[in-house]
């Protein structure tokens, strides 16, 4: 069999942490942060964990990131 293919996507936008969950950028901290309080824009740093049916689809996406 060959190898499987990683999603390019996927691998640029998730990562799989030691114990298997899957990380991912907060939301909203792309554009229009004018509208946005100081508040919210601190408490989007860094990554969080996706739910668990999205971590499925993106473990499927990833074969060897496991």
């Amino acid at each position: 069999m060959p190898k499987m293919k990683t999603k390019s996507g996927a691998k640029k936008r998730f990562k799989i942490t030691g114990t298997g969950k899957v990380m991912a950028a907060h939301t909203g901290k792309r554009h229009g942060m004018i509208k946005r309080t100081n508040k919210q824009i601190r408490q989007k740093r860094g990554m969080e964990p996706l739910s668990k049916p999205d971590q499925r689809i993106v473990k499927i996406y990833m074969p060897y990131a496991r």
